[in-house]
């Protein structure tokens, strides 16, 4: 197995809603949140996890071919185009040719425009808070202050697709499978909270080895007929 090329998609992420991806179960203090957003450790700026974009886009492409494992795991075949691009568990790696995982999700840091607001302390985190209806007092109890980042922020992201010699005629698949998972994560949501109105996002200026996407181009690719199975060489 030989590498032949890594692709970049490059682009930043806009927040149509306010995002909320958790920050760990910190001890709480009288008067603070219970549902703080992660932070980075050494600037105190929020950011998205390259593991919070990447687990979601992996699952949206599960429910789409029909992957997900009875027991809500993720797949782990070896055969499919999802195990292609996201890796599978060790245990199948020696029945299959597959090779190693295809994508890389960086993390996503907000743009120079944005972090210069939050050093300037001109964009504060927004503070949601949620309660739970008595459905026979009709009266709301328990609130809950839900910490996100605010509509409007931006962040770049960065992914990278390794493809091998082995990948042959399934390299342009691959590459339209993240589309997809792309596409798929515009029309749901990301981090926690979304059936609540939370994560909803826009990719912009997508570019391809520095060859603009146009944002039609996404949905697009949601039509396109990507084999839930992996293509040989031979067709086979």
């Amino acid at each position: 197995m030989q590498l032949q090329k890594i692709t970049h998609i490059t682009g930043t992420i806009k927040l149509l809603t306010g995002l909320h991806i958790g920050g760990g179960d910190a001890a709480l203090e009288i008067g603070g949140l219970d549902q703080p957003i992660i932070k980075h450790p050494l600037t105190g700026e929020p950011y998205i996890p390259g593991s919070s974009l990447k687990g979601k886009m992996r699952s949206l492409l599960e429910v789409k071919y029909n992957k997900l494992k009875g027991d809500g795991g993720p797949c782990d075949c070896g055969k499919c185009i999802v195990c292609c691009l996201f890796g599978f568990s060790g245990a199948e790696k020696s029945k299959t040719k597959i090779g190693p995982t295809r994508i890389l999700v960086r993390d996503a840091y907000m743009t120079e425009k944005w972090k210069n607001e939050f050093r300037n302390g001109d964009l504060p985190m927004e503070i949601k808070y949620e309660n739970v209806i008595n459905r026979i007092k009709g009266t709301a109890e328990n609130p809950r202050p839900l910490e996100r980042v605010p509509a409007g922020v931006e962040f770049d992201f960065n992914i990278s697709v390794r493809l091998f010699d082995l990948d042959g005629q399934n390299k342009n698949n691959i590459l339209t499978a993240i589309k997809q998972a792309m596409a798929l994560l515009e029309l749901d949501a990301l981090g926690g909270c979304g059936s609540r109105g939370c994560g909803q996002i826009k990719f912009c200026n997508v570019r391809i080895d520095e060859e603009e996407v146009k944002y039609e181009h996404l949905q697009e690719a949601l039509k396109a007929d990507v084999p839930v199975g992996l293509q040989s060489e031979n067709g086979d």
